[in-house]
Formats: structure tokens, C-alpha cells, sequence
């Protein structure tokens, strides 16, 4: 499935695996994420942090009518205040859809599939 653009001059089909790695790079790039989790951890066999290549396990992308709804699944590190890392990859994910690929982004939803203790 891909995503689907409506512009003057045509149709743009954005596969999900490019949206999944804008995405995953966004949200890890934010202060607090550990890493990228699988939405089916047990069933995938991924207990721990994805890589770039395995982000697309992580990120669901649901679209309609230009404008898509993403969940993304995160670890965060133990001690930082969840709420404020989640939006923090809301804003980071929105803004780099937008600009890199000119996606308007409906909802950005974040689920914390774990907490990780950070090495000092």
C-alpha cells in the first residue's frame, strides 16, 4: 500500500517503507527515544530496538484523502517525562513528513512500548 498525493500535474504514490523511514529517523532523532520497537514485538520476535533497515515494523501508516495517520512505537528511556518526549516526536514526525515529502499528517499517534534504563 502506499500513500497517494493529488497534484496538478498528477499522481504521486509514496511507498510506506520511504514514509516509515522518515518517520522512524524523526522520531529517534528526538532527545528521550531509545529506538524504534515492532507493533507486534512477540509475534515478530523483536524484543529490542529496531534498526533503520526494520523501521518499517515499527510505524503503521493509514491514509485518506491526501492526508495520512501514523502510529509510531517507540522506546523511551527510564526516568524522562513520557509526555513530553511523545510530543516532541508528534512535532518532529509532522514537521519532517511535511518537508520532506509534503505529506499533511492527520494524527501522529505515539505508543511507548517500552522504557529502557539509559547508560550514563
Amino acid at each position: 500500500m502506499a500513500v497517494k498525493i493529488k497534484t496538478n500535474n498528477g499522481l504521486i504514490d509514496i511507498s510506506n517503507g520511504v514514509v516509515a523511514i522518515v518517520v522512524g529517523c524523526a522520531a529517534t532523532s528526538n532527545y528521550g527515544v531509545v529506538g524504534m520497537a515492532s507493533k507486534n514485538a512477540f509475534r515478530d520476535g523483536f524484543d529490542g530496538i529496531l534498526n533503520r533497515a526494520n523501521y518499517k515494523r515499527g510505524v503503521v501508516v493509514k491514509s485518506e484523502d491526501n492526508r495520512i495517520t501514523v502510529d509510531v512505537y517507540i522506546i523511551v528511556g527510564y526516568g524522562l517525562k513520557i509526555s513530553e518526549v511523545s510530543r516532541n516526536v508528534q512535532g518532529s514526525v509532522k514537521f519532517n513528513l511535511k518537508n520532506q515529502l509534503g505529506i499533511d499528517t492527520k494524527a501522529v499517534n505515539v505508543i511507548v512500548q517500552s522504557v529502557k534504563v539509559l547508560d550514563e
